[in-house]
């Protein structure tokens, strides 16, 4: 029997809720990778670098100083410690996670270190306590295959851009149907074919799309399995420059 929407984000919340500790979020971290360079975690809080994303949005996103900038699935900030610094003090970053942990660990790293035009918010991705066209990018690194309902993601975030604003994420994606499988962290095995997760992106209204990266993530004995992509999306209309 397939789990409950419910179900799935409570294991996802006690996966993370280890992670938020800084035990890993699996067994022999087999889902966690990190794509970082060293100039670009100069200066970034290593309390927020827990090695759990599948790339770096944030290098492709092109951010300029003003622009707001949320995270879907922030977790310990990384990310949105990246966006506060390239869009500057007149600019924002946002990160949303609906692990309570991670967004106090989130939290306490951006106190300690002063960083003042950054924010964490508990929420789930679903349902984002943020008003139509907020903002002018949205990020996410390895979460939204683990939700149950990508849809509404998708929703979500066309709902919050500004028109002309960017959708940049990294992401799981299965390469055909795996069925029902266990792996450490339910990134593959929460996650949507190749296919279905880009038109889902396309029906959700998003424009332009294309695949910046792209890598194997997971092989086996008929080759591989699932990937790891980061693709770059846009809400039509008009940019509007801050």
């Amino acid at each position: 029997m397939d789990a409950t929407a419910e179900e799935v984000r409570a294991k996802v919340r006690e996966r993370y809720s280890i992670a938020a500790s800084g035990r890993g979020c699996c067994e022999n971290d087999a889902c966690c990778a990190i794509g970082y360079s060293p100039t670009e975690l100069e200066g970034i809080p290593v309390e927020s670098v827990l090695g759990l994303g599948s790339g770096n949005p944030v290098r492709h996103a092109e951010l300029r100083p003003d622009e707001t900038v949320v995270d879907l699935g922030s977790g310990a900030g990384i990310d949105v410690f990246l966006a506060s610094r390239l869009v500057g003090p007149t600019g924002h970053a946002t990160g949303i996670d609906m692990t309570p942990t991670m967004v106090a660990r989130a939290t306490t790293a951006l106190v300690s270190h002063g960083i003042r035009n950054a924010s964490f918010v508990l929420a789930p991705i679903e349902k984002l306590p943020l008003p139509d066209g907020y903002a002018d990018v949205v990020l996410s690194n390895c979460v939204i295959n683990l939700s149950p309902d990508k849809p509404t993601v998708f929703a979500e975030a066309l709902r919050i851009l500004k028109p002309g604003g960017r959708l940049v994420i990294s992401d799981v994606v299965q390469e055909r149907h795996l069925g029902p499988i266990e792996d450490d962290c339910g990134c593959v095995g929460n996650a949507m074919v190749r296919g279905e997760y880009l038109e889902t992106i396309r029906h959700a209204g998003f424009v332009e799309l294309r695949i910046v990266e792209d890598r194997p993530w997971r092989t086996g004995p008929s080759g591989i399995e699932a990937s790891a992509v980061t693709l770059i999306a846009r809400k039509p209309g008009p940019e509007v420059k801050t």
